[in-house]
């Protein structure tokens, strides 16, 4: 199975519409993604993978945001390292540019961006460079069972 449809069948297993849609212009980028789906950047969830040991930790944050990796640790309680490209595939089963915040390979800590819960709509990663998912704030919580944190940078 490809990671779009891990997407998927995460969208179906939480009961969430399959709102998956195609940008064949790509989604690289949270400037790009914005632009693919008509939507501000701060309404995009991006996903950014940091590493403690083996572990997996996910922030989902907003577009327009980066991401103070103290303040990641600080909420998890865990020592984190940014994760190369390589590491984050084999883990997830996602590549770089198309990492969801949901269907992944491994368990995963989730932390949300406390300033992405502001947005409604929201549009994630499916699994693709080329896809990508919509949402809401309350239904991204559910489904990644995410905290929610300041981990913005200042």
């Amino acid at each position: 199975m490809n990671a779009v449809e891990n997407v998927r069948q995460a969208l179906q297993a939480a009961d969430h519409a399959d709102s998956i849609a195609e940008f064949p212009a790509g989604t690289h980028s949270a400037a790009d993604a914005a632009a693919a789906v008509g939507c501000s950047v701060a309404q995009i969830a991006k996903s950014i993978v940091f590493r403690s040991g083996e572990n997996v930790v996910l922030v989902i944050a907003s577009g327009v945001n980066r991401i103070d990796r103290k303040k990641v640790s600080a909420a998890t309680g865990l020592t984190v390292k940014t994760a190369d490209p390589s590491w984050v595939e084999a883990k997830t089963g996602f590549a770089v540019g198309g990492v969801s915040p949901i269907g992944h390979t491994c368990p995963v800590t989730t932390i949300i961006d406390a300033d992405l819960l502001l947005h409604d709509p929201l549009w994630a990663a499916a699994g693709s460079p080329i896809h990508a998912f919509r949402t809401t704030a309350d239904k991204l919580i559910a489904m990644t069972d995410g905290l929610a944190a300041d981990v913005r940078q200042d």
